[in-house]
């Protein structure tokens, strides 16, 4: 079956319900019905709001479980998806419920893989028993294996069981291939109840998960008017009180299944049933999230109340701090490429430069997206401005980001400048809560570029300039390009970054000004929007600071960790640990460049820093080592040397190292000093922020971070 024409915008619409669906139950996890009707009386939209909605698991473990296919092909083995939960999950923070072993399930798998009991022995029933394999995890993570599944539920609940069995058995796999299959179907099927049998197709007809299904689409069929009596049936015969553990899969799957019944063929009804029914909210709501969006498409959501809210953004809390600022419309850009590979079909002709990364990284192409950005004023204000996507206008392709403004704002007796904007960085004071302990680092660097296309409507007395601008969050500084009379054809604005030392930005965008205290509204377009070149930087620990989100979750701001001891002192950054300690920064997406740092190790015999860093299984690491060795390792669910030279070496002093990754060749030196070559022929990393490490009880202090970009061609 080929796919379908409108595939990359349900993809984006069965995102968004994911996304919606998270943020919309998660103010009411664990609560029962009879709590929710009294406190809110009957739901229609978010209970809450946040300035922006921090990280969540069921949206961790669905994006970057996908990451499977990247890191280890489309052939990927069950033991592969296993370390691809060490890979991206921080050790016992962040990204999953660490409830304990064997209470949480995720908690149980995670621990159990890095003891070396490899999935799927990780996730068993054998291993860890029914009451902790058949919790509700092996469903609630699983969405996205269905969206790059479309019209196939067999090869749906095929990846979704591999993956579901690295930390769950029994009905948690089932559960996970049922919600897998069922949202693959919706691609291709409008009738929810087919949509359903399809979705029990592929599980055992002879489970407990099927036979819970099977008793609620029948008491459906015998009285389906009203919800609330199914709901009474679900508590009666499939209730928390009839199974073991903390969330068990079948009470919460009876409701997903009596709301997709019930919700009518409705978003918005079908997911206020869902979160009225109450216990696993943010997770229940979340799966029927994902089926309705892809069953009714963007049409389906209401984008004032669900969307807009949201605006594209979704944070994360993933041990890579460039890849926990995420951006929906891009995510769903991501599947959709990951689907068609998966198909071996070639995306239609208007999809395939953005399939395919032609185009810039924010192209506003997908209906109502916004890719998460901003507007506000020069000095802060939001009041009264509007930005949405618009197909009025648009540089290439079909639509742009239209911001509207009823006048430009006054501050101090001048008139001020109106920015949209990216944040391309995010700190605890961003946030209204800490949930799930989400840490960034920026996606833009210094010696970077930026870039776009802007017009605007000249119906007002005046003239408008338009700039692009970057801001950096350490010295609290704007620095401006070159500023542009906007007239109504799209003119392109282009803005190179200069090296810097100590920057963080944490903001990239265009500045709209008055030139001539122009009067009326301003209404402006902004398209294709890219960031591009190299890093050129210096980390100067001297500025950075603690960022503590709160007494159980402080970060050094720019760096995630895996483990250990992670702070700031002495101007320098502090590693240390008992068995293994690891923090990055930087962009995933850095290709070729030097990573130099200035080491001054304080106590054991591993202090080390990383290039390459993919996560916290792959990377490459220069390691001060033991018995006055310099070694360069390769990080591969475990270190292994690659080559290694003499180096005398003693605690207390200090140590300019340096790596310069330019393909799959490496050269190391000490300053000017040359010390060795590595050339990697076994499957190298080609791409990946950088960090530091310690291992055995060690300590060091790492004084500065400085990384160069190398151009390709004056290296080849």
């Amino acid at each position: 079956m080929a796919i379908q024409n409108d595939y990359l915008n349900r993809v984006y619409a069965g995102w968004l319900g994911k996304t919606i669906g998270v943020r919309y139950g998660a103010p009411i996890e664990g609560w029962s019905y009879d709590r929710i009707r009294k406190t809110y009386g009957i739901l229609n939209r978010y209970i809450a709001d946040y300035k922006n909605f921090a990280a969540d698991d069921d949206t961790n473990g669905p994006m970057f479980f996908l990451r499977s296919i990247d890191d280890y092909g489309l052939d990927a083995t069950v033991e592969q998806m296993g370390l691809t939960w060490l890979n991206y999950a921080p050790y016992e923070h962040g990204f999953y419920w660490w409830g304990g072993y064997g209470i949480s399930t995720e908690h149980t798998a995670y621990l159990n893989l890095r003891a070396g009991i490899p999935a799927p022995r990780s996730g068993s029933v054998e291993q860890n028993g029914e009451a902790v394999a058949e919790q509700i995890g092996g469903q609630i993570f699983i969405d996205t294996w269905g969206l790059v599944s479309p019209g196939n539920p067999r090869q749906a609940a095929e990846l979704a069981g591999k993956m579901a069995s690295v930390s769950h058995g029994g009905n948690g796999i089932y559960g996970g291939q049922f919600i897998a299959a069922c949202i693959a179907e919706a691609f291709v099927e409008s009738n929810i109840e087919k949509v359903i049998q399809a979705g029990l197709s592929v599980i055992p007809p002879d489970c407990a998960y099927r036979r819970m299904a099977d008793a609620i689409i029948a008491f459906y069929k015998e009285k389906p008017g009203n919800w609330e009596d199914a709901f009474r049936y679900v508590q009666n015969n499939f209730g928390y009180d009839r199974y073991p553990g903390v969330c068990h899969i079948i009470p919460n799957s009876a409701v997903i299944i009596l709301s997709l019944l019930y919700g009518g063929h409705d978003f918005d009804q079908a997911i206020n049933i869902c979160n009225m029914c109450g216990w696993d909210t943010d997770c229940n709501v979340a799966n029927v999230g994902t089926v309705m969006g892809v069953l009714l498409g963007l049409e389906g959501i209401d984008y004032d109340r669900w969307r807009s809210p949201i605006n594209d953004f979704l944070a994360a809390s993933s041990v890579m701090g460039s890849m926990n600022i995420m951006d929906i419309a891009k995510d769903a850009t991501y599947m959709a490429a990951l689907g068609y590979r998966l198909a071996g079909e070639t995306p239609p002709d208007d999809v395939i430069a953005i399939i395919n990364g032609k185009t810039a990284r924010f192209h506003f192409e997908l209906p109502g997206s916004t890719h998460g950005f901003r507007a506000a004023a020069e000095h802060g204000s939001t009041l009264g401005y509007k930005i949405m996507n618009s197909a009025e206008r648009a540089s290439g392709g079909s639509r742009s980001l239209k911001l509207v403004a009823p006048s430009f704002p006054a501050y101090e007796g001048d008139v001020c400048g109106i920015k949209l904007f990216y944040k391309t960085y995010y700190a605890s004071t961003d946030f209204s809560d800490s949930r799930y302990d989400p840490a960034f680092s920026p996606i833009f660097y210094p010696g970077q570029n930026i870039s776009c296309q802007v017009c605007c409507d000249t119906n007002i007395s005046g003239s408008i300039t338009a700039c692009l601008y970057i801001y950096d969050t350490n010295s609290g500084k704007i620095t401006e390009g070159e500023a542009i009379e906007v007239r109504e054809v799209f003119t392109k604005l282009f803005m190179p970054v200069p090296a810097m030392e100590g920057a963080c930005i944490s903001e990239v965008g265009v500045l709209f000004r008055s030139a001539d205290a122009c009067s009326g509204a301003l209404c402006a377009w902004m398209d294709d929007f890219d960031i591009s070149g190299s890093p050129d930087y210096t980390i100067d620990f001297a500025k950075e600071h603690m960022d503590m989100w709160n007494g159980l979750h402080t970060e050094v701001s720019q760096f995630t960790r895996l483990k250990g001891l992670w702070y700031l002192t002495e101007n320098a950054l502090n590693g240390s640990c008992s068995d293994f300690g690891e923090a990055y920064t930087g962009d995933v997406n850095f290709r070729d460049y030097t990573f130099t740092a200035t080491l001054r190790p304080q106590l054991g015999q591993w202090h080390g820093i990383n290039v390459r860093v993919q996560g916290a299984v792959r990377s490459y690491a220069l390691v001060l080592a033991e018995g006055g060795t310099l070694k360069f390792m390769k990080n591969e669910n475990g270190y292994r040397t690659l080559c290694e030279t003499d180096f005398p070496w003693k605690c207390g002093s200090h140590y300019r190292l340096s790596i310069q990754a330019v393909g799959n060749k490496f050269v190391i030196s000490e300053g000017d000093k040359e010390l060795m070559r590595y050339v990697d022929t076994d499957r190298p990393y080609l791409n990946g922020a950088i960090g530091a490490s310690v291992r055995d009880g060690s300590r060091c202090h790492f004084l500065d971070f400085s990384i160069c970009g190398i151009s390709v061609d004056e290296n080849r």
